[in-house]
């Protein structure tokens, strides 16, 4: 790692969450941000999933870095695992996998950091284990009339299609099979595509005969063993997959949901009570709740309780799993998102890809 890339993933111990975020989100692969005095001695690391977790526990994003330091007190990540520079990588990716790590510091005699080993970069295989669906057959009815020609996956975003930008998404995070579910005017689709040998994937088509829902379309894939990847085929996402999965098999789940942060304050002091009894009143309280972001992991076998030709959604799988007392997780995003579903979201996608580039 050069000098540079190394400054740009270090912030001192005054920082907020929301700037380790930042640094997180500046070097994907990395997925830490290392907490430096001004002598760049490393004082703690802060880790893609800690953040992911304050997150889920409602910790205010504008507190120090600290906070996060206090919640994992008494866990076996209190301090943080590192290694002097110079170490072979065969010793590092040994002790990732003795302290189930992904992130090795280097430090020097005088405990400067000096780089950062990753599991990523030490891997010689980048191949994302999973096979990926892209729900790309929607009418588009509400992007009208935008859509009377054109799938809306196919609208352009910036240079480019918008399911383009997820396909190339995808590949760049190691996936190497993505199906396209597709219905409307899906010729449009396949003869953009074609095999995605030119996009640097294998890409098949689940053609639905008739609308099959945000996941019945689920059915017409391969039996194989495989984790799927599904994402709608409508949203512009910087979110990272292989965070995602690590997330997904951290906390064995059976499937794992993508959740963005939605808040809204109230306009009117709100009225607390008791039966008739008044007990208090917050006065325009801040409302935050996690929505679904289109964006999940499943275990091959989850797909064996979608029913076969008919409409089923996400929502009647998710109420499935958990009636089967299964373990769905809920994997907070801090990267940008926005759900192309209205002419003034996509407005807002075009305006959006002047400042997030192309993916």
């Amino acid at each position: 790692m050069d000098n540079k890339r190394l400054s740009e993933i270090c912030i001192t111990a005054d920082s907020s969450i929301r700037q380790a975020i930042a640094c997180i989100n500046a070097d994907s692969h990395s997925q830490i941000a290392l907490v430096v005095d001004d002598g760049r001695r490393l004082l703690d690391t802060i880790t893609d999933g800690d953040v992911r977790r304050a997150i889920l526990a409602g910790v205010d994003l504008n507190s120090p870095v600290s906070v996060l330091r206090d919640r994992r007190a008494g866990s076996r990540y209190m301090e943080p695992v590192t290694a002097t520079a110079g170490t072979e990588p065969s010793a590092l990716l040994q002790l990732m996998q003795q302290r189930e790590v992904h992130q090795v510091p280097l430090l020097d005699g005088g405990d400067r950091v000096t780089g950062l080993a990753t599991l990523r970069e030490l891997l010689a295989v980048q191949v994302l284990p999973v096979r990926a669906v892209v729900m790309a057959g929607g009418y588009g009815n509400r992007l009208r009339p935008l859509t009377e020609d054109i799938p809306k996956p196919m609208l352009p975003v910036g240079d480019r299609p918008l399911l383009e930008l997820i396909v190339n998404q995808l590949r760049e995070a190691g996936v190497r099979e993505i199906s396209l579910t597709t219905h409307y005017k899906s010729e449009r689709i396949s003869k953009h595509f074609g095999d995605g040998r030119n996009f640097g994937v294998e890409i098949r088509y689940l053609q639905e005969e008739t609308p099959l829902g945000t996941a019945g379309a689920l059915n017409l894939l391969e039996r194989s063993d495989d984790t799927v990847l599904v994402i709608n085929g409508d949203i512009l996402t910087r979110v990272d997959f292989r965070a995602m999965l690590d997330f997904h098999q951290e906390h064995r789940g059976d499937m794992t949901v993508a959740v963005g942060t939605h808040e809204f304050r109230v306009p009117y002091g709100v009225i607390e009570s008791d039966g008739v009894a008044v007990t208090g009143i917050a006065e325009k309280p801040l409302v935050r709740h996690f929505i679904n972001a289109g964006i999940y992991l499943l275990a091959s076998d989850v797909l064996g309780y979608i029913p076969s030709s008919e409409r089923y959604d996400m929502t009647d799988l998710i109420a499935r799993v958990l009636s089967e007392e299964r373990t769905v997780l809920g994997f907070p995003m801090h990267e940008y998102w926005l759900d192309i579903g209205q002419i003034e979201d996509y407005r807002q996608a075009l305006a959006d890809m002047k400042t997030i580039g192309d993916t």
